[in-house]
């Protein structure tokens, strides 16, 4: 017989904390590329320092994501985020924008990698079954609040210690995500018990399939990592003083439209709901090609928001039913997989048509790719498969 759970639950409640500031202390890290102006770095050299942390990522994940599903998600995300407070405090001993931090963007994409998918399948499976497009869209929230707060603490704290009190907050943050983790109780049970997860799995999904499904994720994943590396510089450019609004009003958007809306994928169906969410931030991208006003710049903040909190619940659930929920820890893990070759390859590929043409011409072609690859996976991608049987014990 399934267990009825509620979905804020203390352990739901303290592994989502966790989480949170795990969040924290990579947002931090959004007004990193102020810090390379002061070396003459070029844009395309940003970029990659920026992205680099999301393609370590991609190498890790496959193979952390079915560990998480045989060996258990707690030792895993502990593991990752010990690696992350390992890291950071050498930071401190960038001199330029050489080797050193492309090195140690590396490195903390490793830990990032392996610490967000467990933890994020840890809050997940706290929460009920019925609900999952609900309990990934509050999931989500948790990082909305880090990417609004991160940037906009981060200014004050540069401001007022430098970018070392940044390495010193990111520092603090882990610590406290990790005491999170190591007190939640890890509980799943699936299929009444009787599923083991064997060490031997065969992906049921053919080349081409596979292809379409990670079609949407990297080019949404690309045109992120084009607003979240370069709005700060692109807000510099056009003399606006402060860029921290912008990211509130996306985090404040994208948080009321998971709360209230998170749970419409589960109802309308997947695609129905990736369709209007690829238009939104697709226009919303041209619009910033176009700004010229701090309101409309803060505005368009919001709007995005508005699309990333319709596009996130339902497109990681689709992933998850496509791969089987069985295999949820494996699915979450070539979710973001696919999401990090975006953000990494897309933050140096506009990057570099930034250098050629500047900030407008790159969110202009940002919003026509997604546009683009959105209408092809509507149409062609395959339909997610019926929900598996869990119990949350």
């Amino acid at each position: 017989m399934k267990e009825e759970k509620k979905i804020w639950n203390r352990n739901f409640i303290v592994a989502l904390v966790g989480f949170f500031f795990l969040f924290m202390s990579i947002t931090l890290f959004f007004i990193f590329p102020l810090f390379f102006e002061q070396f003459g770095a070029t844009k395309s050299r940003i970029g990659w320092i920026m992205g680099i942390h999301s393609l370590t990522a991609i190498v890790i994940r496959p193979l952390f994501g079915r560990l998480i599903d045989v060996k258990g998600r707690k030792r895993i995300s502990l593991a990752g985020i010990a690696s992350l407070i390992l890291i950071i405090p050498f930071f401190h001993f960038i001199q330029d924008a050489g080797a050193l931090p492309l090195v140690l963007r590396a490195l903390t994409g490793l830990g990032w990698g392996i610490s967000v998918m467990a933890t994020m399948t840890i809050c997940s499976d706290l929460a009920p079954v019925n609900r999952l497009a609900q309990s990934m869209g509050i999931i989500g929230v948790a990082g909305l609040f880090s990417v609004a707060l991160g940037p906009l603490i981060g200014e004050e704290i540069v401001n007022r210690f430098g970018f070392g009190g940044i390495f010193n907050a990111s520092f603090l943050f882990l610590i406290i995500s990790f005491l999170c983790m190591l007190v939640t109780k890890e509980t799943i049970s699936l299929n009444n018990g009787s599923f083991i997860p064997s060490s031997k799995f065969k992906l049921n999904i053919s080349v081409f399939a596979l292809i379409l499904v990670a079609s949407l994720p990297i080019a949404h994943g690309a045109v992120r990592g084009s607003v979240v590396y370069f709005i700060a510089l692109f807000g510099k450019s056009i003399s606006f003083d402060r860029i921290g609004p912008f990211f509130v009003a996306f985090s404040a958007a994208a948080i009321l439209t998971r709360l209230l809306m998170g749970g419409l994928s589960d109802r309308y169906g997947r695609k129905r709901i990736l369709l209007p969410s690829v238009c939104l931030i697709s226009l919303n991208l041209i619009v910033i090609s176009q700004v010229q006003s701090f309101w409309l710049f803060v505005l368009t903040g919001f709007i995005g928001g508005l699309g990333q909190g319709l596009i996130f619940p339902a497109l990681s659930t689709y992933t998850i039913e496509i791969i089987g929920r069985q295999h949820k820890g494996l699915a979450i893990g070539l979710y973001q997989t696919f999401f990090d070759v975006g953000m990494g390859f897309g933050s140096a590929f506009f990057g570099w048509i930034s250098d050629l043409s500047g900030y407008r011409h790159m969110f202009l072609s940002a919003g026509i790719l997604l546009f683009v690859v959105g209408l092809i996976f509507i149409w062609k991608a395959p339909p997610p498969k019926a929900s598996e049987t869990y119990v949350i014990s």
